[in-house]
């Protein structure tokens, strides 16, 4: 009855956009760059949401979890194996450590789980495409693309500083400033974001921080953007990012424990013995040159990215329990990334088009990577050091062709090679005596045909609707801790997806919607298992996944907008066997049934103003892998978020609480013979913050 109440409630926050009296307010056109070319959002055949650099001040969104809260069907985990991601029945793949969704920040890519949360500190609009983007975006985007536009300087110089503070002794400062060194030829910006939190875990273990899951957050970047002619333009960015996050935003429990009777206040005060923590450094230098003349514009991307991650995990998550007591968990990565795309577009023309070459190298070494662990009265050791090297060459090419003035066509395909190779050293012992090491060298290859068609039907100027099908792509690769050096046994195949989208865009003075009816066909799940101590990733044959979107805002008068987002979907294996049992039928993990928005707001450019916002997610199924890896399922929420502001001259005062209500429930679950690692959404929050403009 619960369940069905809060269905009902979250179909009134989607119907509720279409019906207001009418307002004032005109809404301008959005211009978005999906396709790698400037269009008007009515006329781009996909789902797209678009937060402007209003919306992230207005509702205090602070990072990508942030985010896709806003973006219908899409979920986040943020966990003690970094930030897992999933849209629409596609999860993250753990041993490639890729998310469904990639993140582009002037077309810098964001993807790993343990880097997916960039700075938003310059931000000018964010573009959330929904379905595969594969044929322009690349190899990851399985899912979708959240597309990152910063702010284009001015001869003068305009910025912004920061600061904010709240309970659990929360501070945040940011900073952010670009302009003219030469007028209309040479101009510099720098920006950057610092965040701590204590937390709100205590950890009692004497001689430990009692500050368990603390955060610390720095993230800065730099610019020069060089204009020597009308035509010609060059970018150089450097950014240097730090991240460093303590235990976990939860506990361990006993996998025997229903999942819906485990609560956020069980997680409050913690006992364990072995410093818990994930630290990230990255370091990026993207140089990006672009001309253009009156026909088409020629654009190159060169990136490089080194990423350094240093994990430490106590094993149990307890002290004084018994003989896993000061045993612990550890990941040492380090990861180089060179990646560099070419292409060509068009202006000016009736006919819309855009071609490219795409090129990466990644080298990723890990290790020491293993665990501690009692067994049968000993310690069990294990260790692995590897080496995996992966190189991608693609081609891509997108059209966009009229047909009379009522129907576009859009035709494109990405043709790519992936090769990996892994060269991998274990090793293992029990009670001081050391086994045999383990050996495992192998390499793959793996060629992908990615086409995408879509017609786009113009009703009117304000009314458009849209039919896509459109492939997507997940790499596949090595499970880098084997129990044997046999390649069928480590190795996993591409993930394999076909998305057919039927939509709906329409616009009116004073609102807009949009809406989605989508069905997934996916081969190959990347699916994240127990067998026996281990985890490994597999491939789970088929599945599929479908579901409605919508999403849209009205202006009800000058000042107050409603705005919302529903996403309902069904995600469900057709073919997994996992080896001990059959999961056809059942639900694919880490899937919310349904994700919700609303938000109503009163908007000013001077005096008072605020808003109302809330979230809501259905329950989420997990695997169980203390249990023969079945399917089990938490409970989802509503939480509700207030802030109220007041502007003055170049000054904005506010304050704000999150998760009004407290409300608690699980957010992420993994398990395995006698413990389990539960996370929980986050409790209220509450604090103060300004901001300067200049």
């Amino acid at each position: 009855m619960l369940k069905s109440k809060k269905l009902l409630f979250i179909s009134l926050i989607a119907s509720s956009i279409l019906y207001a009296q009418e307002g004032t307010f005109i809404l301008e056109d959005i211009t978005v760059s999906a396709n790698k070319i400037e269009e008007n959002v009515q006329d781009v055949p996909q789902s797209i949401t678009v937060i402007s650099e209003e919306d992230l001040q207005d509702k205090g969104i602070k990072n990508i979890s942030d985010v896709i809260k806003q973006i219908p069907s899409m979920n986040i985990q943020d966990t003690s194996n970094g930030k897992q991601s999933s849209f629409r029945g596609l999860n993250t793949s753990m041993f490639t450590n890729n998310n469904p969704i990639v993140i582009y920040i002037d077309g810098v890519p964001y993807y790993d789980r343990f880097d997916f949360d960039p700075s938003l500190a310059n931000v000018e609009q964010i573009e959330v495409l929904r379905g595969p983007q594969g044929t322009l975006y690349g190899k990851d985007a399985i899912g979708a693309v959240i597309n990152i536009i910063t702010k284009t300087p001015t001869n003068e110089f305009k910025g912004s500083i920061g600061a904010e503070y709240g309970n659990d002794n929360f501070m945040k400062t940011t900073l952010n400033a670009s302009g003219a060194i030469i007028d209309n030829k040479l101009f510099a910006g720098i920006n950057g974001s610092f965040k701590s939190d204590d937390g709100w875990i205590t950890n009692n273990y004497e001689g430990m921080n009692e500050n368990a899951n603390e955060k610390k957050d720095r993230k800065t970047s730099g610019f020069l953007l060089f204009k020597p002619t009308d035509e010609l333009s060059t970018k150089l960015t450097i950014t240097n990012n730090y991240v460093k996050n303590y235990f976990m935003d939860g506990f361990s429990s006993n996998p025997s424990l229903d999942i819906n009777s485990l609560k956020r206040k069980d997680a409050k005060n913690a006992s364990f013995d072995v410093p818990a923590f994930d630290k990230s450094k990255v370091n990026s230098q993207a140089l990006n040159l672009s001309y253009e003349v009156e026909k088409f514009k020629i654009d190159s991307t060169t990136t490089h990215k080194k990423s350094d991650l240093d994990a430490q995990f106590d094993t149990d998550n307890k002290a004084n329990q018994g003989a896993n007591d000061g045993l612990k968990q550890w990941n040492y990565t380090n990861l180089d990334t060179w990646a560099q795309e070419l292409k060509l577009s068009s202006k000016n023309q009736n006919i819309k088009w855009i071609t490219g070459i795409y090129l990466d190298k990644e080298d990723r070494d890990q290790g020491p990577y293993g665990y501690e662990q009692d067994y049968n009265g000993a310690v069990y050791e294990g260790d692995t050091y590897s080496t995996t090297n992966s190189k991608t060459q693609a081609i891509f090419g997108q059209t966009m062709i009229p047909l009379g003035e009522s129907f576009e066509l859009t035709l494109g395909a990405r043709y790519q090679k992936i090769k990996k190779e892994i060269d991998l050293i274990g090793t293992s012992s029990w009670g001081g005596s050391s086994f045999p090491d383990l050996t495992y060298q192998d390499e793959k290859d793996w060629n992908s045909f990615l086409p995408k068609a879509a017609l786009s039907y113009f009703i009117n100027d304000n009314l458009t609707t849209y039919l896509s099908v459109s492939n997507g792509y997940m790499p596949g690769g090595f499970n880098t801790f084997p129990s044997t050096n046999v390649s069928s046994d480590n190795t996993f195949d591409p993930q394999k997806s076909t998305n057919y989208e039927l939509g709906m865009k329409h616009t009116g003075e004073t609102y807009l919607i949009n809406t989605s009816i989508f069905r997934m066909n996916i081969e190959d799940v990347h699916v994240y298992k127990q067998l026996g101590a281990q985890f490994i990733t597999d491939n789970a044959k088929k599945a599929h996944s479908q579901g409605i979107e919508l999403d849209g805002k009205y202006f009800l008068t000058d000042n107050i907008e409603l705005s919302g987002a529903l996403g309902l979907i069904q995600a469900k294996y057709d073919d997994y066997d996992n080896g001990t049992r059959k999961f056809d039928g059942e639900r694919i993990e880490s899937t919310p049934r349904y994700t919700a928005n609303l938000g109503i707001a009163y908007i000013a450019d001077a005096g008072i103003y605020g808003r109302l916002d809330f979230n809501a997610r259905g329950s989420t199924t997990y695997a169980d892998g203390a249990n023969d890896n079945q399917m089990i399922e938490a409970d989802g929420g509503i939480t509700s978020n207030a802030k109220i502001g007041y502007k003055i001259n170049t000054w904005d005062i506010y304050s704000y609480i999150t998760n009004i209500t407290d409300e608690d429930y699980v957010t992420s679950y993994m398990s395995k013979a006698s413990v389990s690692w539960v996370g929980f959404n986050e409790p209220r929050r509450f604090g103060v913050g300004a901001i300067y403009k200049f």
